[in-house]
Order: C-alpha cells, then sequence, then structure tokens
C-alpha cells in the first residue's frame, strides 16, 4: 500500500459528512425511532455512498480506498478465505479456553435480539449494510490516512479509533479490538477492501447466528 493514499481534505470531508448525516436524521426524527434498525441501515447506506462520491471525487479514483470493480470478486474470495483461517483459529482457541474453564461463547449473548421480528434487520443492518459503511470509513479512509506513518501505526490508531466508537458498557471490547486489528492487517496485506468487508460481514452474521443458536 501506498505511503500516502488518502488526503487530508478526504479524511476531513468524509468526517463532516458523517457528522452532517448522523446529527441530521437525530434531528429529524425522535430518537426511538432514529435507533432502529431500518432507520439505521438507511443511514448507513447514505453515509456509503457519500463516502464513496467525496473519494471519487477528490482522489478521482476508487482504488484510493481499495474499491476497484475487477478486484471486487477477488477481494471476496479472499475474504472467505481470511475468514475460514480466522474461524479455525477462533476454533482452536475458544476449545483451548474450553479445556481450562472458560466458556468463551457466553460472550455472544449479550448479542441475543430481542424481540425476534427485528432478526431481518439485525441480519440485513448489522451483518451487511453496518460493515460495509464500516469498512469505508475505518480502513479505507482512516486507515489509508494514517498509513502514511507507517502500517503499524494505522493499525493500531485506526483499531483504536474503531473500538472507541463501539463502546459495549464497562466490558471489553474483545471482538471489537480482535475484529479492528485482523481487518486492518487483510487490508494491509491484500489492498483490497473487499477483503476486510467480507471478514467484517462473515464476523457479525457468525455472531448474531451464534447468539440465536446457544
Amino acid at each position: 500500500m501506498e505511503a500516502k493514499t488518502i488526503s487530508l481534505k478526504t479524511i476531513s470531508t468524509a468526517l463532516f459528512a458523517i457528522v452532517i448525516i448522523e446529527t441530521g436524521f437525530r434531528l429529524a426524527i425522535s430518537g426511538t425511532i432514529a435507533s432502529s434498525l431500518p432507520v439505521l441501515g438507511i443511514i448507513r447506506c447514505l453515509e456509503s455512498i457519500s463516502l464513496v462520491v467525496i473519494v471519487l471525487s477528490i482522489e478521482r479514483q476508487p482504488n484510493a480506498i481499495g474499491l476497484s470493480r475487477p478486484n471486487i470478486l477477488t477481494g471476496f474470495m479472499r475474504g472467505l478465505f481470511w475468514s475460514a483461517c480466522f474461524g479455525i483459529a477462533a476454533g482452536v482457541g475458544f476449545l483451548i479456553l474450553k479445556a481450562v474453564g472458560i466458556n468463551a461463547l457466553n460472550l455472544f449473548h449479550r448479542f441475543r435480539p430481542s424481540p425476534w421480528q427485528h432478526l431481518f434487520y439485525l441480519f440485513l443492518v448489522g451483518g451487511v449494510i453496518g460493515p460495509i459503511a464500516e469498512e469505508i470509513l475505518f480502513r479505507g479512509i482512516i486507515y489509508g490516512y494514517l498509513r502514511r506513518w507507517g502500517a503499524s501505526i494505522a493499525i493500531i490508531l485506526s483499531t483504536l479509533i474503531f473500538v472507541f466508537t463501539h463502546p459495549s458498557g464497562q466490558n471489553l471490547p474483545f471482538t471489537q479490538l480482535i475484529g479492528g486489528i485482523l481487518f486492518a492487517i487483510a487490508y494491509e496485506k491484500e489492498q483490497n477492501l473487499m477483503v476486510p468487508i467480507t471478514i467484517h460481514c462473515i464476523g457479525n452474521l457468525t455472531i448474531f447466528s451464534l447468539a440465536i443458536l446457544l
């Protein structure tokens, strides 16, 4: 990945657009409705479109955030490979923890949706739309900007920002921490945003599924 990918103008404009969209919706719609999954899905779709338009307008090429039409399928397939490898590693880790008396699967119970009629929106928004928007912002734009100071700094800082924007109360944001590191490393290695997008989507869908099945 090139040391200088995303300009200060791009990241500043992108963050400003996010604030405007988020604030605008919350001012225009009552708090309860604004926080509903369907509305959140609309917000994330608008943010994704806005971010891509901003990148195309300023950087003049979608590959500035690792997105180009010829590489989408390749990135998806590589994302599946990364997801499979991470799934195997996570499975081994759970077995090791289980052997020492720790049931790590209990961490996923807090994701159980209620009421059940929200399942469709949970999987659509939380499992697909949300991850796409987040990867464009956190990896494509934020990581792309921080990358000028080296991969290690970009991975650490982009992960910290990712964790900070996903508060989990008093609990350690373990899944966000591991996920942020994994997504950033995958993006650094593959230079294709479809890779972390795929990993993120599969990871969220797996977590939601485990929450329902356990």
